[in-house]
Order: C-alpha cells, then sequence, then structure tokens
C-alpha cells in the first residue's frame, strides 16, 4: 500500500471518528480527532477540506471554544465561496448564529443585570470576534472594560475601533403616535411597519444615528490622559480634527486636555474657535468667560457671560459667575480703602464706590438664587444685604444661611 493511499485512509478515518463523535456529543474526542486529521490537510481534496473545517468547528462549538469554532466556520464559507461549491455553509451557518447569540446575550446580561463588566467586556469582544462585522460589539467591549476600570484593554478595543473606521452610525425607525401626536424611535423597520399597519402610527420616517466617532477618540485621549499620556493625547485627537475639523466635539475634547496641562491659553483658543462653529451654544460663551475671568480679562468675561444668558436665560451657573466677574472690582477698592483708613474723606467715598459695585452684582445673584440655591450665593448676598442695609432681607437671609448650615 502506497503513503498516498495511507494518507488518504487516515485522513478519512480521523475525519469519521469526528463525525460519529459529535453526532454523540463527544466533543473532546471529537476536537481530538480533527487536530490529527488537521496535520494531513495539505494532502486533502476539496471535499475533504470543506467537510474539515465544518467538523472542526462543530467539535470546538461543542467544547464552548467558540472563538476557534468561528474562525473554522468563516473559513469554511470563505472557501466554499471559493472553490465555487456550496455544501456545509447552509448547515454552518445556524451554528454560528446560536454561538453569536448565545455569546451576545449573555454579555448583555453580565452587563446590564449582573454589572459584571469584566465578563461582559470578555464576551463583546468576543462576539465581535465570531461575526466581524458586528463592529458594535467591539465598542460594548470597550465601554465594558473601561467600566471594570481595564483601562488597557479598553484603550486596545478603542485603538481597533479607531483602525476599522468605526462610527456606529445606524438607521433609526421613527413614526408618529396617532394618540397623542408624538414621534417615537420604534425600533427596526419590521416593528414599525406593523404599527403603521395596524392604524397605530403615520407619517413614517427614517433617521441616521449620531456618529460615535468623535466618542472613540475621546475616550482614546482620556485613557491616555489617565495614564498620564496627555501629549499623546492630544497627539490622537489632532489626527482626528485634522480628519474633520468641523467637528465639535472632537474640539472640546481637545480644549479639555488644555485644562488638564493648565495651558488655559489654548484652552481659550480653542473654545473661541468652537464658538465660530457654534455661535448659538450657551456653554461654549460660558467658558469662555471663566478662561477670560481666571485670566483676569474681566471685562471680556462679563461679556461672555451676558451673551450665554442671552442665549439661555435660566443659566444659573453664568449669573453667578457674571455677578463674581463684577465683584472682582472690588478687590482694588478693598485695598485701597485699607490704606485710607485715616483719610476719612476718602474712605467714604470709597465706600459708596464699594456699595455701587455690589448693587451692580445684586440682582444677577438674586436671579441666581431664584434657579439654584446655593450657600455660598446665600452667604454673599447675606453680606451684600447687611453692607447695603436692606435691613429686612438681611435678616430673610440670615435665618436662610443658618438653616443651609445645619444651625
Amino acid at each position: 500500500m502506497s503513503l498516498f493511499t495511507l494518507t488518504v485512509f487516515a485522513q478519512k478515518s480521523e475525519l469519521r471518528i469526528a463525525e460519529k463523535a459529535i453526532k454523540k456529543e463527544q466533543f473532546s474526542e471529537a476536537v481530538t480527532a480533527v487536530k490529527a486529521a488537521e496535520a494531513l490537510i495539505s494532502e486533502m481534496s476539496e471535499k475533504q477540506k470543506a467537510e474539515f473545517y465544518f467538523l472542526k468547528g462543530q467539535a470546538f462549538a461543542g467544547t464552548k471554544n467558540y472563538e476557534v469554532a468561528a474562525e473554522a466556520f468563516n473559513y469554511l464559507m470563505d472557501y466554499e465561496k471559493q472553490i465555487g461549491k456550496k455544501k456545509y455553509s447552509d448547515d454552518a451557518a445556524p451554528i454560528l448564529n446560536q454561538m453569536i447569540n448565545e455569546v451576545s446575550t449573555r454579555g448583555s446580561k453580565l452587563y446590564n443585570e449582573d454589572k459584571d463588566y469584566a465578563n461582559a467586556a470578555n464576551d463583546f469582544y468576543l462576539t465581535y470576534v465570531l461575526s466581524p462585522t458586528d463592529t458594535s460589539f467591539l465598542f460594548n467591549a470597550a465601554i465594558a472594560a473601561s467600566q471594570a476600570k481595564d483601562m488597557d484593554k479598553s484603550l486596545e478595543y478603542f485603538k481597533k475601533l479607531k483602525e476599522i473606521g468605526y462610527t456606529g452610525i445606524t438607521t433609526q425607525y421613527f413614526a408618529t403616535n396617532k394618540e397623542n401626536g408624538e414621534i417615537e424611535n420604534l425600533g427596526s423597520k419590521q416593528q414599525r411597519d406593523l404599527m403603521i399597519k395596524a392604524g397605530e402610527y403615520l407619517k413614517p420616517e427614517d433617521r441616521m444615528s449620531d456618529s460615535k466617532q468623535a466618542d472613540v477618540i475621546k475616550n482614546i485621549g482620556y485613557i491616555l490622559t489617565q495614564q498620564g499620556k496627555v501629549d499623546e493625547a492630544i497627539m490622537a485627537i489632532k489626527e482626528a480634527r485634522e480628519a474633520d475639523p468641523k467637528d465639535l466635539n472632537l474640539l472640546l475634547t481637545e480644549a479639555d486636555l488644555y485644562i488638564k496641562l493648565d495651558k488655559m491659553d489654548k484652552f481659550g483658543e480653542l473654545m473661541a474657535e468652537a464658538v465660530k462653529l457654534d455661535p448659538t451654544n450657551p456653554t461654549l460663551f460660558f467658558n469662555l468667560g471663566v478662561v477670560n475671568a481666571n485670566q483676569g480679562k474681566t471685562e471680556d468675561a462679563i461679556k461672555y457671560y451676558k451673551k450665554a444668558i442671552e442665549l439661555k436665560p435660566d443659566y444659573a451657573d453664568a449669573f453667578t459667575n457674571l455677578a463674581i466677574a463684577i465683584l472682582a472690582e472690588e478687590t482694588a477698592i478693598v485695598e485701597e480703602m485699607n490704606k485710607n483708613l485715616s483719610d476719612f474723606d476718602k474712605y467714604d467715598k470709597l465706600v459708596i464706590k464699594q456699595k455701587a459695585v455690589y448693587k451692580k452684582a445684586l440682582p444677577y445673584l438674586e436671579k441666581s438664587d431664584t434657579m439654584k440655591e446655593d450657600i455660598q450665593t446665600v452667604q454673599t448676598l447675606l453680606n451684600i444685604y447687611q453692607v447695603l442695609e436692606m435691613d429686612d432681607k438681611a435678616k430673610a437671609y440670615k435665618t436662610k444661611f443658618d438653616k443651609l448650615r445645619g444651625n
């Protein structure tokens, strides 16, 4: 008997052993037979190769080694496309789908119910490995790893998302609720079609979800910053911004990193750039106010806080900061007062000047207090009322202040 005949016989023998073991659900024995057959794969015919990968996928799926199983099934499907003979692919597909569903469902339960983020990350990543086109699972894995405080793994996944150009953009299926007139996301096209057919909804509308590309870069920057690699984080975000210079989220992410580096001048430059991109965003003007206030540019700070309030009339923090910026004028007055304690005429004029500053800041502080109760605001108002001899207000705010302090 020739060596070729022996090899063919060995191939068939191992494949039959694997096939019988799989039918009996003796998957460990099937894996052993598959491994023995794999050593002879270069001598296999096209039909035998396809059968080998089908059996290998089943054997490893049975032992819960889904990664190797999926690799075998995916290779099988590609191989049968290549040779133009589709014999095992249709049988492999439901097994592969069952594995994907099992792992993804388990991952979702671990994440949402058990709060076991580390194992959820492993399952989400495995789902992505089993089905590389389902890139949303790689994103889920990165988020879960971050929640588990495994920043190295999270960074690895986010970088992979960046490499493959992940956007996370999906089609969302909206329709108008006939009963209340509200536009609602109905989850899937099939569900929406059923609801419209039932007469409960009308005016179907498809919308594209927002891109998550900026979130990916943002998280890369955040993790690198946590690892003390702020310069590397800035480089990553700059690279992304070069590709999409009008992405406001990326710009704000870079700006936030300059805060961590205590480079407020660079932060201010980016905020000014952000305002040009989004001139109706009150938060951007508020941030510019903060930057200028910290740099001692009080008039500019006041201008930006007022713009923020103009855009958002209920912006409590902007009212508070505007009042603080105005009260900053008091510092120089108090210094002069301390220098002229014996010059009563000059001192009295300075007191009038001080009270004028208080009166200027007062309406903004009072407005802030009506929207957001804060012990520091209450204390400042109490002091102002006392200085301005507004006795009834001072008495009321003394009671309010003591209550907030727990007295």
